[in-house]
């Protein structure tokens, strides 16, 4: 069953004619391999391949300066999580003291918080009781 769009001499699109950039397609036999002919008269591929070859050096000076970029990022964010971790022991440290403080003088601090409010109202009353003669 073969496809009427296909031409005799076609696989799977590339013809037996010459394309751009000097290549040409043929099919090898009845095997289903292509042979790819390069005309050197048609495409200088020492500088291409030099060109490639740059291409490659500054993709491999790019990748060499992420690769240090990431491990001075990695060490500043180690560095940044040890300050974390030493901040929240701290932290941690402090809150257990003033708990214990507020514990142990938590009640004496209540009773002058209410002494000192009765007192204020007691002042409050007291001028105005003076201030309406």
């Amino acid at each position: 069953m073969a496809s009427s769009s296909h031409r005799p001499g076609d696989f799977y699109g590339a013809a037996p004619y010459r394309s751009r950039e000097g290549l040409s397609t043929r099919q090898v036999g009845g095997s289903d391999e292509i042979q790819l002919r390069i005309d050197p008269i048609h495409g200088d591929l020492d500088e291409e391949i030099t060109g490639l070859r740059k291409q490659v050096h500054q993709l491999r000076n790019v990748a060499q300066e992420i690769e240090t970029e990431a491990k001075f990022q990695n060490d500043f964010i180690n560095q940044l999580q040890m300050t974390l971790i030493k901040a929240q022991a701290g932290v941690k440290n402090n809150m257990r003291r003033l708990n214990k403080s507020i514990i142990k003088e938590g009640s004496n601090q209540i009773m002058h918080v209410v002494l000192f409010a009765l007192l204020l109202f007691f002042v409050v009353y007291i001028l105005s009781k003076f201030s309406r003669r």
